[in-house]
């Protein structure tokens, strides 16, 4: 293993371009290849972002020996064959989210990985972030009391709900579920700090995908959460935290912009309040989350967080996803 992580990418994906200067940037990692499905779109894909090696099929990629780590940012349906064609390989995996459409698959396939001795880890950015762990820190040194309550939102408009876009396609593992409600069932999962027992969602269908969905979770305390995630209403990407002495609001909780900010807010009187930004400015996610990762892999350690995150988050998610389609309140597990 060199001081740096050798990476390579598996696919030319658009997701790609807001990774390529924390690539080129993080203090751990050395991008060194990238694989398409056609070598011209490689070759193309690495001149325009000083990638030194393309290659016309993932499976070259694998078998270079000068790889230490792979990111897939491949459609969901694909994660679980390409992640367990590099543990194979001997190549630690960073994943985009969900890790997997299913739990059980994750649950097998960070198994796998296991077995295999590589790390994995799915491509959630924001629990790398600074301001994540500040934030953390304040809600466990009780600053607004018991947190009784979370609330998120992430959604977009994509206008037009083109059948084209992978987003679009049930068979690809589409659905804004999926696409962004696994960013709003992990941050409920982690601020809360527990896992839901029952969960009950509305959902409205494009293409037999979920394009907008909100729902109820039911934890064992009592406690509720509630969600909204899909296509077709306005950006919205913001988590609110609700305790008895008062609530945190995170706005741009998935991608913070420079300063980084969370509101305190606390009642005064009846009707009137107080509200308190606190940032933490100056940092990027994305490197950060690099710099976990290769730290877990040098230390030969799991990364935080553990991938048994994304077995959970998916047992959330599939429990979503059947109380949607049957109309009822499901348990989840």
């Amino acid at each position: 293993m060199s001081q740096k992580i050798r990476w390579g990418i598996l696919g030319v994906a658009a997701i790609n371009d807001r990774l390529m200067e924390p690539f080129h940037t993080a203090k751990t990692s050395d991008i060194r290849a990238i694989a398409s499905r056609t070598l011209p779109k490689a070759k193309d894909y690495a001149a325009k972002n000083n990638i030194p090696v393309a290659y016309g099929s993932y499976e070259e990629l694998l078998q270079d020996p000068n790889i230490d780590a792979v990111y897939i940012p491949l459609p969901n349906h694909m994660h679980d064959e390409w992640t367990r064609k590099a543990a194979d390989h001997g190549k630690h995996v960073l994943v985009e989210k969900p890790m997997t459409v299913h739990a059980k698959e994750a649950e097998a396939l960070v198994a796998y990985c296991r077995s295999k001795n590589v790390r994995l880890m799915d491509g959630f950015m924001w629990p790398h972030h600074p301001r994540t762990h500040k934030l953390r820190k304040f809600l466990d040194g009780g600053a607004i009391g018991d947190v009784k309550k979370v609330v998120a939102a992430f959604t977009f408009n994509l206008e037009g709900l083109p059948t084209g876009n992978i987003r679009m396609q049930p068979q690809a593992g589409g659905g804004g579920l999926l696409d962004v409600g696994c960013y709003t069932t992990y941050a409920i999962r982690w601020w809360m700090k527990a896992e839901p027992v029952k969960v009950f969602a509305r959902a409205a269908y494009v293409n037999d995908v979920d394009v907008g969905m909100s729902g109820v979770w039911t934890f064992a305390d009592g406690r509720t959460a509630t969600f909204d995630c899909g296509f077709t209403h306005p950006l919205r990407t913001w988590v609110e935290i609700v305790g008895t002495e008062g609530v945190v609001r995170v706005p741009n909780m998935w991608i913070p912009d420079d300063q980084a900010v969370f509101q305190v807010v606390r009642q005064k009187g009846l009707f009137d309040q107080s509200i308190e930004e606190i940032a933490t400015p100056g940092e990027n996610q994305m490197v950060h989350m690099l710099d976990d990762f290769a730290a877990a892999v040098f230390e030969k350690r799991e990364p935080y967080p553990n991938p048994d995150e994304a077995v959970k988050t998916g047992k959330v998610l599939d429990a979503l996803a059947k109380s949607a389609r049957e109309g009822r309140e499901v348990e989840v597990g």
